[in-house]
């Protein structure tokens, strides 16, 4: 059994100790934290209590609401642990967006909008992640919650769900523009920004990274307009015009199923007058399907298109990253209603998450796995590590909480019918 990772947990834990003033909520959040880690098939403060032993969920709802802590703090010591185990001068920093679907309207950021989990428009809560992609592993470094016109523009509103005074309207590339500058000004090491069509199509985010001199590959859509030496053309247009010679066939990364491998054109575009670095709309075309995805691609210094390619590849990475936080480490399994208790819920899911990226790091890097082995991963490191760590609870305990849960449902179900009979009352 890998008892390292325990004193690895430790000492993560312990370097974000000073971020809690008290020793209640300290204790708190590590045994909050091992229970993300741990094997429980859902994961809210109910299920997490009765995990670490507690009497109730008061405790670590307290942690998530009233108790005294900074989730903006902890989330800058994440990506400084991650930084520091994943470092790569390469790195790219990858931004996209996730939604939780919902019921009613009183959780914070909720309304009818797009998410790509469901594909489609529902009732949901989106958020804005960054993503570090290193050659050693990626793991969530930032978030942001997208809070949507219809709250901003409804103070009480939003007041009733904790959102500060005077929170403005930011669109998501606005929040991941900030989220970018905050790495970058914390000394990241990343030399590239990757992100899919809603930042592509955006020129303000286009020309925030490039007044920062930092080199991205964006999707854009096939609508998407440049201007070239012959004159401005959508990009779909241009891709038409690209001769057969010029296509390449190169790997954007090993896949599950291998090497992923595309054909891949160039073209040369126009950048802001006065302003030096190397723009092209770079242009992907399936090898089977032929079907075609562009992007919108600066360099501060030109760079050969296998570059490009690398860079555009990377952007898969932030998908890995939440499929394995949500599946493994509980960012979408949240019962939070507030602003507060949102950030402090998705922050300690991306430590957890961090803690599985970096430790697989650790072990392909120190650890190679013998032949005939897959290297560890982070679901198999989860599933040893919550055998290492997981407590053992009498079934005494378990009835407890069996009793427990048993009456908070017959006060909540007497509520809601007291509820409806009032309502029923003031219709008739």
């Amino acid at each position: 059994m890998p008892a390292h990772w325990q004193e690895a947990f430790e000492t993560l834990m312990s370097r974000i100790a000073t971020r809690f003033a008290r020793v209640e909520p300290r204790r708190r959040v590590t045994r909050l934290v091992s229970g993300l880690l741990s094997g429980l098939p859902r994961k809210n403060c109910w299920t997490l209590a009765e995990h670490a032993g507690d009497a109730t969920p008061d405790g670590m709802q307290h942690l998530l609401h009233r108790a005294k802590w900074d989730a903006d703090a902890v989330r800058d010591d994440i990506r400084t642990y991650a930084v520091e185990h994943l470092h790569d001068e390469d790195a790219v920093l990858v931004v996209d967006e996730t939604g939780d679907l919902k019921k009613g309207t009183a959780t914070v950021g909720v309304q009818r909008q797009y998410t790509g989990t469901a594909g489609r428009i529902e009732n949901a809560q989106v958020a804005v992640y960054l993503v570090y992609s290193a050659a050693r592993g990626h793991a969530a470094i930032g978030r942001a919650l997208y809070v949507p016109r219809s709250w901003t523009e409804d103070p009480d509103r939003c007041r009733r769900a904790g959102i500060p005074d005077g929170l403005a309207f930011a669109t998501k590339p606005q929040l991941a523009a900030r989220m970018v500058e905050r790495a970058l000004d914390a000394g990241t090491p990343a030399r590239w920004v990757a992100g899919d069509e809603v930042y592509g199509d955006n020129p303000h985010l286009r020309t925030a990274l490039e007044q920062c001199r930092t080199g991205y590959v964006l999707a854009v859509s096939s609508t998407h307009p440049v201007v070239t030496h012959a004159g401005r053309f959508q990009a779909r247009t241009l891709a038409a015009r690209i001769p057969s010679r010029a296509w390449q066939r190169l790997s954007a990364g090993a896949g599950a199923k291998g090497e992923r491998y595309y054909d891949w054109a160039q073209v040369d575009v126009h950048g802001p007058t006065g302003r030096l670095g190397q723009w092209c709309l770079l242009v992907r075309r399936n090898r089977r399907t032929s079907e075609l995805a562009f992007y919108r691609c600066f360099s501060p210094h030109p760079v050969p298109l296998s570059e490009l390619v690398r860079v555009a590849g990377r952007r898969w990475t932030v998908e890995e990253t939440f499929q394995a936080s949500k599946s493994l480490t509980g960012l979408d399994e949240h019962q939070v209603r507030r602003w507060t208790s949102w950030h402090r819920w998705v922050t300690l899911a991306m430590l957890a998450h961090a803690f599985l990226a970096v430790t697989a790091a650790a072990e392909r890097h120190d650890r190679p796995a013998h032949d005939g082995l897959i290297p560890l991963t982070g679901n198999e490191i989860q599933h040893l590590f919550a055998v290492l760590v997981s407590p053992v609870h009498d079934l005494a305990h378990r009835l407890r909480w069996s009793h427990w849960r048993r009456r908070h449902q017959a006060r909540a179900r007497q509520c809601h019918y007291r509820r409806l009979d009032a309502l029923q009352q003031r219709r008739s």
